[in-house]
């Protein structure tokens, strides 16, 4: 099994009955989900975008990436939310810690920090850069302010050149975005008009610049394709993602209305980043929703953790865990022993840190923390694109379940609406 989750921690909490009692709304809403006649349907073209996308397109995306390796030490890819979330996530988990050769991704467009922009420019100067601007309209604030910076440095720095260095994701044929490209000549790909930012990862969105990073996004599409047969099953017992939404929903009606995403993982923060947008934006409405919150252990043992072991009890633990040692790092022995770790001797590092996540989960289950378990074999790009896919199933459970739509978000535009008042743009009259 790609991903199995295991229930040992759990069921002290939740039983089969409750279980059971939601049997049939779990396969109303798989109706919902496969017959696409749901509230937000016509975003649901990532469920069977694994097998079904394009083999051309992935390979023009192939090949444009490697030209990009050829000439560009940084790519710099611009976007907010799920314009760049997804990508970082997957970058983070599957490339080494620190920079070891190859070209570096870094980001862009994803706050309006002057700082951050003028650190980032000062960073490039000397290097062969390359930019992957990301938006479905061209005219998000964060982004675009970006990307109009960046394009007149490109053009400073390479004039003409710079048209070869610049790769557009956007809309098809509609949109501010997709009129630069065209009149640019810019090479583009589409951000399909059926997926939804948070959803897009394994489109072009997110696969361009991975392919760029040097990651198989080849493996990373057969592990989400994998997903997708997989947890095509109707029923909770058979469909682990269902399971798992299910669960999160019966502990949500029980009070615990937080959820915190752990890992033993440090390379895993940038998936809790990703996760915390996916269930946010898809559950967060009409007043409903688990908050997403995250922690990476065993760091965060000694600074969250006094208040996940004894404070309030309004939140359960999803821990991921990887079951493989990648590593195979060994504890060595001490004469002197000054430190008192002989006893660790012969022991790898993620065997202790395996034993420091069974600890903390017996500690937080003796302490009133629900603990829903989920086990991956291994950090690779096929099993990454399986426990993608498998959150973005259970979300779309997850939120049809508490009766939201699971792929808009009216919220996020209140904040949009008062800042173009206050910056004076036009059309939008002050309150």
């Amino acid at each position: 099994m790609a991903l199995t989750l295991n229930r040992k921690y759990i069921e002290g909490f939740v039983g089969q009955v409750e279980l059971d009692a939601l049997a049939d709304f779990v396969s109303a809403a798989h109706k919902k989900i496969h017959n696409k006649t749901g509230a937000g349907a016509e975003f649901l073209g990532w469920l069977d975008w694994p097998s079904g996308m394009d083999a051309s397109e992935l390979a023009r995306l192939e090949e444009t990436a490697l030209k990009l390796r050829e000439t560009a030490d940084v790519l710099v890819v611009i976007g907010i939310g799920g314009s760049y979330l997804g990508t970082k996530a997957v970058q983070d988990l599957l490339q080494p810690a620190f920079n070891l050769g190859g070209v570096e991704v870094v980001f862009a467009g994803q706050n309006i920090s002057g700082r951050y922009l003028d650190d980032l420019l000062m960073y490039l100067e000397g290097k062969e850069v390359a930019l992957n601007v990301i938006s479905k309209s061209g005219t998000t604030t964060e982004p675009a302010i970006a990307f109009r910076i960046l394009r007149n440095w490109m053009m400073e720095k390479y004039g003409e050149e710079a048209t070869e260095r610049i790769v557009v994701s956007t809309d098809e044929a509609a949109g501010a975005l997709r009129k630069t490209a065209d009149e640019a000549g810019y090479t583009s790909f589409v951000i399909p008009d059926d997926i939804g930012g948070r959803y897009s990862v394994l489109t072009p969105v997110g696969l361009l610049p991975l392919a760029v990073a040097g990651i198989d996004v080849r493996a990373l599409l057969k592990g989400a394709e994998e997903a997708e047969k997989a947890l095509s099953a109707s029923s909770l017992e058979d469909n682990a993602a269902y399971l798992y939404a299910a669960y999160r929903q019966i502990l949500n009606m029980r009070g615990y209305s937080v959820e915190v995403f752990a890992s033993f993982e440090p390379a895993m923060a940038g998936i809790n980043e990703w996760w915390k947008q996916l269930f946010g934006e898809s559950e967060g409405k009409q007043g409903k929703g688990v908050f997403p919150a995250s922690v990476i252990y065993s760091t965060d043992l000694h600074s969250m953790g006094q208040y996940l072991q004894d404070g309030r009890r309004m939140l359960f633990e999803t821990m991921v865990s990887f079951v493989e040692d990648q590593a195979k790092m060994e504890i060595p022995f001490d004469d002197e022993n000054g430190d008192g770790l002989n006893y660790l001797v012969d022991k790898s590092l993620h065997e202790v840190n395996q034993q420091a996540m069974e600890a903390t989960a017996m500690a937080h289950v003796e302490g009133g923390v629900p603990i829903l378990a989920l086990e991956v074999p291994k950090i690779d790009e096929y099993h990454t694109g399986y426990l993608l896919y498998f959150f973005m199933k259970a979300c779309a459970m997850s939120a049809y379940l508490s009766g939201v739509n699971p792929f808009d978000q009216p919220g996020v535009e209140q904040y949009k609406q008062n800042m173009f008042e206050l910056l004076g743009k036009p059309g939008y009259e002050k309150k």
